[in-house]
Order: structure tokens, then sequence, then C-alpha cells
């Protein structure tokens, strides 16, 4: 891997404005190395080099072949596991714990869209007499990715793995604030042997090489994880050479415990859901109702919870470590500083270790109780780790105010009763509904993806390779 350069044609290529952006650790607000400032110009480049493979020797490799290029890439990803978690803690501030997990996903991705290669079939469909009609299954072309600082690993494996899976040549533009280990994965992509320019790499800032990733009009296909406000500028930005987006926007996921959930089993749930990343991930658990016949001792659970929590430096290996960087650091201290002067009663909250870098982006865990449903803290995405705590009397009032909000990402139902269990798995507005768990333990398989604010389309699973692909139908007359 190379400071300060993309990954373009399967080459380490300077920035075409000789420009560079500081890397800095989140654990103490330092420099420690620097990526390349890329610019439109580097974008073309790198969606030229797409095109020309895909047009050329990836567009011609068979399904068998590309499943054997992608396993040999999930091998080597696996076999430098640790590297690329010591690169992706230090460069987002996670524990290095959960870095290892996200490599070990990562690895997971490719070899189960390696598998899928060869499996992704069309159909034949009864018609009149003296036809023949078909459907065959294309890969876009040439795709576009535009992923997000909070697990970059993941959301690249979800996104690109599948799309390099259904045969497109990819082009990515990692968020400036978390490029490293996605560098250092290209370069396991040209040891796995895949051909130059199937998989090409800018780096840079959203408003100059995203926005020029969105708006090229050799770009077949978009996915973006980020914010709505941004996905609406990806979306117009893509409509202008209209190509098809997949977004993932984020969510104010509710966990609804019933009086008869098995409480034991829901606490460590409830604390991972929101403690995970700090509280950076779209599907995090950030608002718990609680049925009020349990709500003091449940909330009492959560406070002694709260009260443990240990924030500090991504190689001390904590519960949490710091926000990603100083802008995010400052939302969430406004958030929680802003509810406590609305009066939202702050019931418990971590603490951050004594030797954590000065200037390490820290933020201790806040538990909120008894908050009003239209509260911001509520309502809002905050992307820290910030928990709600609202009390509810029946399954109707548990239902709306988990509906209540503009996300629609992922619920958590907790409850023994068998019939609640299958109606709210129906009627609660999430792309994913987790019973008695959350998350299932991240599960590649599992189709996933938002309603409203959270978003349209899905990644992850099979699901993903329809996303990457376009129906195409053929009708043959033939007497």
């Amino acid at each position: 891997m190379e400071d300060a350069q993309h990954f373009v044609a399967g080459n380490w290529t300077a920035p075409s404005s000789g420009e560079s952006i500081d890397v800095i650790d989140p654990s103490d607000g330092q420099v420690f190395s620097q990526i390349a400032r890329g610019n439109a110009a580097d974008i073309d480049s790198a969606v030229r080099a797409a095109r020309a493979t895909y047009e050329g020797p990836w567009g011609h490799t068979s399904a068998a072949e590309r499943g054997r290029i992608l396993f040999r890439f999930s091998m080597l990803i696996a076999a430098r596991g640790e590297e690329l978690a010591r690169l992706e803690a230090r460069d987002t501030g996670k524990p290095l714990r959960e870095a290892r997990a996200d490599a070990a996903a990562l690895a997971r991705y490719f070899e189960f869209y390696a598998g899928a290669c060869d499996k992704l079939h069309g159909e034949t469909l009864p018609y009149q007499a003296g036809y023949t009609v078909m459907t065959v299954r294309e890969p876009h072309g040439v795709t576009g990715h535009i992923v997000p600082w909070n697990y970059p690993m993941q959301i690249f494996g979800r996104s690109v793995g599948a799309a390099l899976a259904a045969g497109n040549a990819c082009v990515v533009k990692p968020s400036e604030d978390a490029c490293l280990s996605l560098l250092r994965v290209a370069s396991l992509g040209a040891e796995a042997g895949l051909p130059a320019g199937a998989l090409n790499i800018v780096t840079g800032y959203g408003t100059e090489a995203g926005a020029a990733l969105a708006r090229h009009p050799g770009i077949d296909h978009i996915s973006f994880t980020g914010s709505p406000s941004v996905g609406t500028l990806v979306t117009q930005l893509a409509a202008e050479h209209h190509a098809p987006v997949t977004l993932e926007l984020g969510g104010k996921s509710p966990q609804i415990v019933f009086a008869d959930a098995d409480l034991d089993a829901a606490l460590p749930m409830l604390m991972a859901a929101i403690v995970q990343n700090a509280g950076q991930t779209c599907s995090a658990g950030s608002r718990v109702l609680i049925d009020r016949a349990i709500y003091t001792p449940l909330v009492e659970r959560l406070r002694a919870a709260f009260d443990a929590l240990r924030v500090g430096p991504s190689e001390l290996d904590l519960d949490c470590g710091p926000l990603i960087n100083a802008k995010q650091h400052g939302r969430v201290a406004q958030y929680v500083d802003n509810a406590r002067r609305d009066g939202i009663r702050l019931a418990a909250q971590g603490q951050i270790v004594p030797d954590a870098p000065r200037g390490g982006f820290y933020q201790a865990p806040a538990l909120f109780v008894d908050v009003p449903a239209e509260h911001r803290i509520a309502q809002e995405e905050i992307f820290g780790p910030v928990l709600a705590a609202t009390p509810f009397d029946d399954e109707a009032q548990a239902l709306a105010l988990a509906n209540g909000t503009r996300y629609g990402l992922v619920a958590g139902v907790w409850t023994r009763d068998g019939a609640r269990q299958l109606r709210l798995a129906r009627r609660l507005r999430a792309g994913q509904i987790f019973v008695n768990n959350y998350g299932a333990g991240g599960g590649v398989e599992l189709p996933f993806g938002g309603t409203g604010q959270s978003g349209h389309g899905r990644e992850k699973g099979f699901e993903a390779l329809y996303g990457f692909t376009t129906l195409k139908t053929i009708a043959i007359r033939h007497g």
C-alpha cells in the first residue's frame, strides 16, 4: 500500500491534483498518515479503467472463474486479517476486537459471494405456442460504491463483493475519514487475480471525488451508505444519467421489551446494540421501549450496565473507542447537552478512562430515561452511544412508538408470546426484524436495507446480487 495514492487499473497512482489529505487517529487527534485528494479527473480515470476491463478480460471471465478469484480473495483477506484489523482500528478508533470481527466478516462476504457467482440464474417463462421466452441476469457494467467511515471493510464486502460476483467492474470512493484498510484490500484483490481495472479505489472528499463518481455518465449503478441528506444528493446526481441507486441511510431502531421477556438474555444485547462502534452504527438499537410493568427494574439494570462502561483508545480494547472525528464528537455532545437542558433525565453515563489521550474524540455513553416520543433524541439519528428509554402500556402503543419515526431499518422484539412475535414482525415498518435477538451475529446471508428515510434496495445475502444485475427478457419465435 502506498501513501497518498489511488489504486486504479491495478496500479498505485498519484492524484492528478498532487494534493493529499491528513489521516487523523481518533484516539489521540494526531496525524499519522496521508491519503490522496482525488477529484473528477481521478474518478474519470478509474471509470475508464473499469469500463475497459468490463468490456475486456473481466467481462469475458466465466462465472465459475469469477468465483475462484473471489474465493482466493477471501482467503488472502483472512490470512491478512490481523493487519487489516489494526489498520482499521487505528483509522476509525474502534476497539481492536471489533476491527478483527470486521476483517473476519469481510473475508466471509467474499467467501459467500464466491460461491454464488455461478448460481445467479434466469428463468424460462410459459408463453404463446411457437415461442420460447427466457430471462437472463446480466451485470450493470461499471458500478460505483460510496463507502462510509463506520464499517469500511464490512460495507465494502457487502456491496463490492456482490457487484464483482455479478460480473461488474467497480469504482470505490471510501470516506476520507477511513480509507487505509480498503487500500490494502485492493492490493489483495490484485494478488488474488482480479484483472487490472476490475477494482479501483479513489480516495478524497465527498464533495469532490464522491460527487464526481455519482454524476459520472460512465457509472451504471451507485451504491451509497450514509446520511439521508447526502443520499438525496447522490440520487439527484445519479439521476442526471438515469443510473439506479441503492441507498442505506441509517435509522432510529427500536427494541421493544415486553414484561414476559427473558431479561437476562435481552440485557447484553440491548447494551451491545448501542455501544458497538461507540454507537456509530446505522442499525444501532438507539431506542428501548419498555413495558411499564418492568420499566423500573429494567432501567435499573441498564443504569448499572452503563455505569460500568469504559471508554478509551482502540488499542486498550475497552467497551467503546473514540468517535470518528472532532465534528462528530461535537455533534453527539450537543445532543447530550441539549437533552439535559430540556429536562430529560440522564440516568447513567459511562466513564472515559484516565489515561485516554487528551486529544481523542471520546464520548461517555449516556442513558436517558422517560424520553418523550417526540423529543429529538427519540426521533433523530445521533450516531453515538446514546440510548433513549421510553415506557409503553400495551402492544398497540409499543407498535405506534416503534413506527413513530421517519426511519425503518431494524427493529427488535423481546417476548415469549409466539402470536405477539408474529403480529409485531408483520406490522413493524423496518427492513429487518429480530425476535429475541438483535443483529443475528451480523449474518452476511441476511438481506439488509430499509424503508422510509432508511433508504431503499437491499444489500447482503443473495438478494444483493439481484440489485447488481439487470434483467433481460429474450423471446424467440420458432413456430
